[in-house]
């Protein structure tokens, strides 16, 4: 297929991902914001509830209660929320397909990481999404019943070793987006295979025995808070393929996990904002500290990345910057690029004319000279000498004359 096509077929993954996402983290949100929220009074029906709330939204009152439904019949209709969890899922995977896997609109084995083959770098990221949920289905299952503390270290540790050996054997995008997508499986995974499993285990219940079983109610509420957890480090590394400083970064590894920790823990701060009176500066030391290591990790990285100026003698023409440009950028950004992957200007860069070129300097500089991620895999193997050339060119402040001094 061409690149239009696969570029179409990845719009319209994307724009279902994205808004099967919102629907499936909005109802997570929600749902664990009524559970901390419920009041224990008397029911408006004159029966017992676990809890109740008033809310007020887009100009109405609602009126919401929990209940066990002892000694009653199963309402219907009984509404579920299960296809915001699988679309997402499934659009997710399409995404995969059309992104890495199949369409090549982005770099998955990158040979300035690793000597991969692509058959043997999607057996990687796929086999990783697949360990990833195997190894936290069997913690659930087998050791977090009786050793709860046991189950989830083990899984991190897990999760740190997967993580850490993707950055070190796929592109740097690749293997945040294929953390993400591993902890996107949990959740689906939960949500298919015991959060509705033990709905239809409490429907069932009232229906034989008048009352719900505790026990399945319990059992769904830990892997639905364990997906609450997951909402905000799955959302950050979904979107972190737009920034080339953290992915590409030598330490991406670490980056990944304060990405990761970070998210959780503001997750947990707000979790249990309802029940600890210093939530909101400890919520702001939270983010703060997120965001300074990622600061110092990133500044860290980039010190003594950019290849020397030395390599070059005397001053740095534009006619010199666009050779470079012509051979190892323009295969792709342009208006009618040779190679046509990923569509006509990726990302709506192109080099085609010097005020394109110009005006795009600094991101020229961040991505070719400091993060190295352009071009992808370097596939059109661009050397030190010409990335020390632009570098040279950028810092001497882009001129565009031709004649050296």
């Amino acid at each position: 297929m061409s690149g239009t096509v696969w570029e179409i077929l990845d719009l319209l993954a994307r724009w279902v991902h994205v808004i099967a996402g919102i629907m499936w983290v909005g109802n997570s949100l929600l749902f664990n914001w009524l559970d901390r929220n419920l009041t224990n009074s008397s029911s408006q029906r004159g029966r017992s509830a676990i809890g109740t709330i008033w809310l007020l939204h887009s100009g109405g009152f609602y009126y919401v209660e929990k209940t066990s439904l002892a000694g009653e019949r199963v309402p219907m209709p009984l509404h579920w929320f299960k296809w915001q969890a699988y679309t997402t899922w499934l659009s997710g995977m399409a995404l995969l397909i059309v992104v890495y896997y199949f369409g090549g609109r982005a770099v998955l084995a990158d040979p300035t990481v690793a000597s991969l083959s692509h058959a043997a770098a999607v057996a990687v990221g796929f086999g990783a999404i697949a360990i990833g949920w195997m190894l936290y289905e069997s913690m659930q299952r087998f050791v977090a019943p009786s050793a709860p503390a046991a189950a989830l270290t083990i899984w991190l540790i897990g999760l740190i070793a997967i993580a850490f050996e993707l950055t070190r054997l796929l592109s740097g995008r690749a293997a945040f987006l294929h953390v993400g997508a591993m902890l996107g499986t949990i959740m689906a995974g939960n949500v298919f295979f015991t959060i509705v499993p033990s709905q239809r285990g409490l429907v069932a219940s009232v229906e034989q025995h008048g009352a719900a079983d505790a026990a399945i109610s319990a059992r769904a509420k830990r892997v639905s808070i364990h997906n609450n957890y997951f909402t905000f480090p799955v959302i950050v590394l979904m979107v972190s393929n737009h920034f080339a400083s953290i992915y590409g970064s030598r330490w991406n590894w670490a980056l990944l996990f304060v990405l990761i920790a970070a998210g959780a823990a503001v997750r947990h701060v707000l979790n249990v904002r309802f029940a600890f009176s210093a939530w909101r500066p400890t919520l702001a030391a939270t983010i703060v500290a997120g965001v300074a290591a990622i600061f110092a990790l990133t500044a860290a990285s980039n010190r003594g990345s950019e290849p020397a100026t030395s390599i070059t003698t005397g001053a740095v023409t534009f006619d010199d910057a666009r050779h470079v440009i012509d051979r190892r950028c323009a295969a792709c950004h342009s208006a009618q690029p040779s190679d046509s992957t990923f569509g006509a200007g990726p990302a709506g860069v192109m080099f085609d004319t010097p005020e394109q070129i110009v005006a795009r300097a600094a991101r020229i500089r961040e991505r070719a000279v400091v993060t190295r991620t352009m071009p992808p895999g370097n596939k059109t193997h661009i050397t030190d000498a010409e990335r020390a050339v632009l570098a040279a060119w950028i810092a001497q402040g882009a001129p565009t004359g031709s004649s050296k001094r």
